[in-house]
């Protein structure tokens, strides 16, 4: 099992920290941090990645096997934990408070949501590595005319530029006392887990406004290595995304919209990004967007300015961002060789214990971190549309 890679950092600077640290080339196991009861026998244990794969008849596919471990079998092994103590939820628990913060988190992130079934990017540990690098080139080559083909054409050689994102963690915390624990167990009524709710909601609103580019992404190493700074991008913020003036609507000036939006598909064909293209306004704009669309001499009473967006060719969409404020308008390419969803670990919860076990503590976390691209001449699909 994985598991038998971890090792123990006996550091004496607080109670975090003694963590749980990864050999060279090993995996980070999240299920080591998460013991519980088992429900029928009592026993302490955790689920760990068992290292093999296992065919999942439903998704068609294969995925990791989880296996149920007991902690004194772990112990026996030499393999130990600093939260092996602080063992306080039943498995059933731990599911609970996961599907409650899966749900929470899915609530909030409608530009990652979009971003992640149109270009996911993951199957990798985001824990053992800082940064994720790809590479940027051009497009080379010459063809000449000529009756006798002798003429000397150039030998051009393609450029590649390197670039980096940085991976870094999203995370909230939350604890509950022991005594709410027991409580809870002892009487059988569930316990409030509205903090962990809460978590979940900042570590969901955190990483849907670093995409859209509201809060600025997190800046690792410098340029060195890189044609620019190592940092996460969002949409407002790329450095090599386009941008347009566009008008304030008014609520009579629908066509103005309309031409703002194919002013912006213009700047993408400029950059060679044909579509398919999302388009993202604000909660300012829906008394715009939802408006009917009356204008040209004809009557469309039943067409919305949203519906005449719509059937702009190339537009999949037009939906709105709630954490977009102002009358900002943004237009992405849907694919991946525009931006990326990277997952290097889902939303997870991880628990330990301090004050000799009276205080349990939990932690929110995830690797979610977008990864903008532009080619090696700056071309990028993506337009940054305001007033």
């Amino acid at each position: 099992m994985f598991v038998q890679d971890f090792i123990i950092n006996s550091g004496k600077n607080g109670p975090e920290s003694d963590q749980l640290m990864l050999k060279p080339g090993n995996r980070f196991d999240a299920g080591i941090y998460r013991p519980y009861f088992d429900q029928k026998t009592g026993v302490p244990c955790v689920t760990v990645n068992s290292g093999s794969q296992v065919w999942d008849e439903k998704l068609g596919e294969y995925r990791p096997e989880l296996k149920q471990v007991a902690i004194r079998d772990l112990r026996n092994a030499g393999i130990d934990s600093p939260v092996f103590n602080a063992t306080t939820l039943e498995k059933l628990q731990w599911v609970m408070l996961d599907k409650l913060i899966l749900q929470t988190a899915r609530k909030r992130l409608r530009a990652w949501s979009d971003l992640s079934a149109a270009s996911p990017f993951g199957g990798f540990n985001g824990m053992q590595k800082t940064i994720l690098e790809h590479q940027t080139t051009n497009d080379p080559g010459e063809a000449l005319v000529d009756m006798d083909g002798l003429s000397e054409g150039r030998s051009d050689r393609r450029k590649y530029q390197l670039e980096g994102v940085p991976l870094p963690i999203t995370h909230a915390s939350f604890r509950y006392n022991r005594r709410e624990l027991e409580i809870s167990r002892s009487s059988g009524v569930p316990l409030n887990v509205r903090d962990a709710e809460a978590a979940a909601r900042r570590v969901s609103e955190k990483v849907e406004q670093t995409l859209i580019g509201n809060v600025a992404g997190m800046d690792f190493g410098d340029s060195t290595d890189y044609s620019r700074s190592s940092k996460v991008y969002g949409y407002m913020t790329y450095p090599d995304r386009n941008t347009v003036t566009i008008t304030t609507p008014t609520g009579s000036n629908p066509e103005a919209t309309v031409d703002d939006i194919l002013e912006m598909r213009d700047a993408l064909y400029a950059d060679n990004m044909f579509g398919p293209y999302m388009v993202y306004h604000g909660s300012s704009w829906d008394r715009y967007m939802d408006n009917d669309y009356a204008r040209l001499g004809g009557s469309n009473a039943n067409m919305t300015l949203r519906d005449r967006i719509r059937r702009i060719d190339g537009v999949q969409d037009v939906r709105r961002l709630d954490f977009l404020s102002g009358y900002t308008l943004l237009m992405v390419q849907m694919t991946s060789e525009v931006a990326q969803a990277v997952n290097g670990m889902d939303i997870t919860t991880l628990q330990w214990e301090t004050v000799g076990g009276m205080q349990l503590h939990f932690k929110v976390m995830c690797i979610y971190v977008p990864r903008i691209f532009s080619d090696i001449d700056g071309r990028c699909g993506i337009v940054h549309g305001s007033v």
